[in-house]
């Protein structure tokens, strides 16, 4: 079949296979451009790895330091009518140029919120592995299931306290406008914090260690976005924003409860890029567009996998690398610093819908979204027929 985007609001309904491919070998290529990682580690789990700054860490840990890598991602594979998801594809890409290098890979599709899950990663640890001496927590899931109530829990992407009007850009409609978002309640913040907070990291390291899978001084590290004011009322003080305090909490407990091992639990905050998840958070694609015009204009501008690789060489797998005042990996400095964000600041009261093309990056923005499921890559010919299957 021709595969061309259909894209529904903030979502790509369908991805392409070749495109996917092409951008799992330019990250390839960007992190083997960098050289080897020295002192990298050696057997790398992965939790969510199939996008994003997932799918980033695991090809720097593979490409960059030789490392035997597991994933674990949840993602619907492809019929003889119907695309599979974008990070089905990119599994299979990544797979594909594993091999060819002669790097151990395996990847489980399932629900890693899931006791089930665990148990199978464990075993395969134990199986092919040995030991785990880095483990990336980059889910990005909507919903979680308790794996002990099955009790189901939304998160919310709501502020938090009261009422908040700001602009926006609505990418179904090509508008600029202004929205009002109703605070969260109780419940709504519990339900986020349940979802995207730090509970479900701290499960997978208890139980990692009580099956002995975990390597004497094992590095894990939970991703996050802290942002800055114009991004706070929707993101940092709103119930996002909970749920990432709980990810700080989470961190300081793990250094705590497995000292003994000498393990080092961070968070690392990285910048706002076009992900699926961020664009589905009001204000984000207007923020991301304006920063993105003021960061290339001054030539700092990084994406996932610059970030990813910056982060694993220069901070994460350092000894006692710089951190904030919550004990964060900052790789966010750039975009946070005030020459950055009054820039961004003096141009969002300026923008309407005539101008946003002049004053921000959307070009940017979309470009970016669209490689996210495959298109836009030069290098591929979108009018050739191909066939949706992909096996892992």
């Amino acid at each position: 079949m021709v595969i061309k985007p259909k894209v529904r609001g903030f979502i790509c309904t369908n991805a392409h296979p070749a495109g996917c491919a092409a951008s799992v070998r330019e990250q390839i290529e960007y992190v083997k451009s960098q050289g080897s990682i020295e002192n990298g580690p050696k057997n790398v789990l992965v939790l969510g790895c199939s996008t994003g700054y997932g799918l980033a860490s695991r090809i720097t840990a593979a490409f960059g330091a030789g490392a035997k890598t597991l994933g674990v991602c949840f993602e619907k594979e492809p019929t003889e009518r119907k695309t599979g998801t974008a990070g089905w594809y990119n599994t299979a890409a990544f797979h594909n140029e594993a091999k060819q290098a002669g790097l151990y890979y395996k990847t489980i599709n399932g629900d890693a919120f899931s006791h089930q899950n665990k148990s199978e990663v464990i075993d395969i640890i134990k199986q092919d592995l040995g030991k785990i001496d880095l483990v990336i927590y980059s889910l990005a899931s909507p919903r979680r299931t308790d794996p002990d109530s099955g009790e189901a829990y939304v998160s919310t992407l709501k502020p938090v306290g009261e009422q908040y009007t700001t602009k926006t850009f609505d990418t179904s409609k090509g508008i600029v406008h202004e929205i009002t978002l109703e605070p969260a309640n109780q419940d709504e913040i519990d339900n986020t914090v349940k979802v995207m907070g730090g509970e479900d990291w701290e499960l997978w390291i208890k139980a990692l260690k009580e099956a002995d899978v975990l390597a004497e001084g094992v590095i894990t590290s939970a991703y996050t976005y802290i942002g800055k004011e114009l991004t706070w009322p929707i993101y940092g003080h709103a119930t996002i924003g909970k749920a990432k305090e709980d990810l700080d909490r989470a961190s300081e407990s793990l250094n705590n409860n497995y000292s003994d091992l000498g393990l080092k639990a961070y968070v690392s905050s990285l910048k706002a890029v076009v992900t699926q998840a961020s664009s589905a958070i009001p204000v984000m694609p207007l923020y991301i567009s304006l920063m993105y015009q003021v960061m290339k204009d001054e030539g700092c501008h990084e994406g996932v996998i610059e970030q990813i690789n910056g982060l694993f060489r220069n901070l994460l797998l350092t000894e006692n690398p710089p951190v904030d005042e919550a004990s964060r990996l900052r790789m966010d400095t750039v975009e946070t610093n005030d020459d950055i964000q009054n820039k961004i600041k003096a141009i969002w009261p300026k923008v309407t819908t005539e101008n946003f093309p002049e004053l921000g990056d959307y070009a940017g923005y979309n470009q970016d979204f669209l490689k996210l499921f495959g298109f836009g890559f030069a290098q591929v010919d979108y009018e050739q027929d191909i066939s949706p299957l992909a096996d892992w």
